[in-house]
């Protein structure tokens, strides 16, 4: 469990969407955001933000993750947490916008800005403590971490804590939840070979665990092993965890 101290519950927060949820999971975004609101929270959700500079930053390109990353924290101006579904785009904002911005004029404002940034579930369970009610029928799931949410995070019962919520859930474990997917942004790219076959593991691995869904924090991961799972034919559908709760606690009637 994470050591941050956290603040009060506040009134406003922002939301941060990242690509992949813009692009390829939107309906995690929007499950996020309804998370908070029916919690009494007013969203705000900036409509320049962009991506968070993590694909330049990995690459090796700082000016130019600089650039995209001065961008973020100029529109998140006010003193609001900055909510963030993903542990590796949180992680970029927190962890990597300080020394990014080492030296540069805009460095108070950049580490000013990574401190008001949480992972989702760390908010949930932290600063509004949500107690939620199962709605759903009984389902086998389990739960995949992210290397980013696990190690540079420090947060891997918080997930758990919100799943262990749902009483007709049967979490069902991994044995190897600590190993990488093999996503990893431009790695899967840069080496694609090595990447699959760590793929190949996971997915081996959700298999054997007897799950109807898949359940993780970062859509990267979801993407990849959802889509080592769909090529070899097996019927595991992949859930970002907003999405889940959600679906799981809103009452539809």
């Amino acid at each position: 469990m994470s050591e941050r101290s956290y603040p009060e519950r506040p009134e406003s927060v922002y939301f941060f969407g990242t690509c992949l949820i813009d692009l390829f999971y939107p309906g995690a975004g929007m499950a996020g955001i309804e998370l908070l609101q029916r919690e009494g929270l007013n969203v705000i959700f900036p409509q320049a933000q962009s991506c968070c500079g993590q694909p330049a930053y990995n690459s090796g390109y700082r000016d130019e993750a600089r650039a995209v990353a001065r961008n973020q924290v100029r529109h998140f101006p006010k003193p609001y947490p900055v909510i963030v579904p993903s542990g590796s785009c949180a992680s970029m904002l927190r962890n990597r916008y300080p020394g990014l911005f080492e030296g540069d004029p805009d460095e108070g404002a950049a580490v000013g800005f990574s401190k008001r940034v949480y992972e989702l579930t760390e908010f949930l369970v932290h600063v509004l403590k949500v107690e939620l009610t199962d709605l759903g029928p009984p389902m086998k799931v389990t739960w995949h971490g992210s290397c980013s949410m696990q190690r540079e995070m420090g947060l891997r019962e918080e997930p758990r804590q919100l799943l262990a919520q749902l009483g007709n859930v049967d979490l069902r474990p991994l044995e190897r939840e600590r190993e990488c997917c093999g996503f990893g942004g431009t790695f899967s790219i840069k080496l694609p070979e090595i990447s699959a076959a760590m793929a190949g593991d996971k997915a081996g691995d959700v298999e054997r665990s007897g799950a109807e869904v898949l359940v993780s924090g970062d859509c990267g991961c979801l993407m990849n092993i959802a889509g080592t799972l769909e090529a070899r034919g097996r019927r595991v559908a992949p859930r970002h965890i907003a999405e889940f709760l959600w679906e799981r606690t809103h009452d539809k009637g």
